[in-house]
């Protein structure tokens, strides 16, 4: 998610250097040495940069992304639109595909004979670093050099997108890509369903389980939740597991810091929480079976209390829910800081075997700046360098996102996604969560499944 051509950083981005102080804590974390730079990678840094397509003749450039939520879905259609009227000899071919989509294919897109020149790659271990492994992606530190990116970005944001040339170290060596947006994993509510229950938004985990049983005592599915595309089971656990185990110990387990294992009671605690949930029928019938677009279809509807995503929704809700939709970001306890899972969206990555790679270094220019930011921010997303007058209407879900974020930023509370840990961990986790909700694992052996997987990265590395 993520624009620019900038010498400086401007005063907006004091919001984005808030939002990524906690990762400075964690990229401190971050094991073993910098990557190592290979003749190739080495040259091509080493390269002159043309930044005006114009130049470039006639060019089709073909980029892959994830953006099929409203708002996200919205923004890249006006940016593509609004690049090709400016380079009339660039034509933009999308392929557009739902998160899970895009994690089952993109990889052999990118091996094929005619790969994508632009995609976005998720961060972590599983997609960027097997990418990057692999060959497929090209280091882009001379366009962030030619742009002005490494100024334009607080270095925690562009740390995400790093990685060594082997693919084993994350947050370091080579830059891969930039981010046009930034998100938070919170709950969602319906406000007159919340007033009708004599209730105020939650901002505690116990408040939160306290709501849900007064809604399901009212007759009213507490939460909207569909895991048959799996995203979604990552997001409602790594919820409660900020809340039962903390920060310290989930950034020890993401980043690979040593010290916390998977089965350690905080995260057991958070299995046998969602377990209960289920069992409670807190969560949909048949969630297993059902999307996560229909799990936000039947919140906008009305017909549930509670939805638990990222802030990639927002732009979804509002139209359908107006002033009525409302999120939060929960906190551990009274008093304590709101603790999360967010950061900024899936960067975007030109590949090696790009015929066109400065063309596309100048889309993704297009995309990053602060133009490109303004129509992110007009179409409902939190862009991850928010404009200096980005100020969305008091009362509408935006501001509630726009004021979490702050929360949890100013506070060091943005926790990295689950799914960063190993390579394998995405299907490792998606999967032991759907058996944990449909009580074929118990918290524990969730736990050791977890930790089993962990285990083996650690001793492959």
């Amino acid at each position: 998610m993520s624009d620019r051509t900038r010498p400086a950083r401007p005063r907006h981005l004091a919001t984005a250097v808030l939002a990524v102080a906690c990762l400075a804590t964690a990229a401190a974390c971050a094991p073993g040495p910098s990557g190592d730079s290979p003749k190739s990678a080495a040259k091509s840094n080493a390269s002159p940069v043309s930044t005006d397509p114009a130049t470039a003749g006639k060019v089709t450039l073909t980029e892959w992304d994830q953006n099929t939520d409203t708002g996200t879905n919205a923004s890249t259609a006006a940016l593509n639109k609004a690049f090709m009227k400016k380079y009339p000899n660039v034509t933009i071919k999308r392929v557009s595909r739902s998160f899970s989509d895009l994690k089952t294919t993109l990889k052999l897109a990118l091996s094929s004979d005619n790969p994508p020149d632009v995609v976005q790659a998720n961060q972590g271990y599983p997609d960027m670093g097997a990418f990057v492994k692999a060959g497929l992606l090209q280091p882009v530190d001379r366009f962030a050099k030619a742009y002005g990116w490494n100024t334009a970005f607080p270095s925690q944001l562009l740390d995400l997108n790093k990685f060594s040339t082997d693919g084993k170290t994350w947050k370091t060596g080579n830059l891969y890509g930039v981010s046009q947006t930034g998100e938070l994993v919170g709950v969602f509510y319906n406000r007159a369903k919340l007033k009708s229950l004599g209730l105020t938004a939650p901002t505690t985990l116990a408040q939160f389980e306290t709501a849900l049983a007064k809604a399901k005592a009212s007759g009213l599915l507490p939460i909207s939740y569909g895991d048959s595309d799996k995203s979604p089971g990552i997001h409602i656990f790594g919820v409660v597991q900020a809340a039962t185990a903390g920060k310290d110990e989930v950034r020890k387990l993401v980043f690979n810091d040593g010290g916390a294992k998977w089965t350690d009671a905080g995260t057991v605690k958070a299995g046998q929480t969602l377990r209960d949930w289920a069992t409670k029928g807190y969560l949909s019938s048949g969630f297993n079976g059902q999307s996560g677009d229909q799990a936000a279809a039947a919140f906008a509807q009305g017909k549930s209390l509670f939805l638990v995503d990222g802030t990639w929704q927002a732009a979804t809700l509002a139209p359908k829910m107006g002033k009525n939709a409302g999120f939060t970001a929960l906190s551990p306890s009274a008093g304590a800081s709101p603790l999360t899972q967010g950061g900024v969206g899936l960067a975007w990555a030109v590949t090696s075997k790009s015929k066109h790679p400065d063309v596309a270094a100048a889309y993704l220019n297009f995309l990053v700046d602060q133009q490109g930011m303004q129509v992110s921010a007009d179409n409902g997303n939190l862009p991850a360098l928010p404009p200096a007058d980005y100020k969305p209407a008091a009362g509408t879900v935006q501001a509630d996102v726009l004021d979490a974020w702050t929360a949890v930023s100013q506070k060091d509370g943005l926790l990295p996604y689950l799914d960063y840990t190993t390579p394998t961990f995405y299907d490792t986790l998606t999967a032991a969560i759907q058996e944990l909700t449909a009580g074929q694992l118990t918290p524990q052996k969730f736990g050791e499944t977890l930790q089993s997987d962990y285990s083996s990265f650690q001793q492959s590395k």
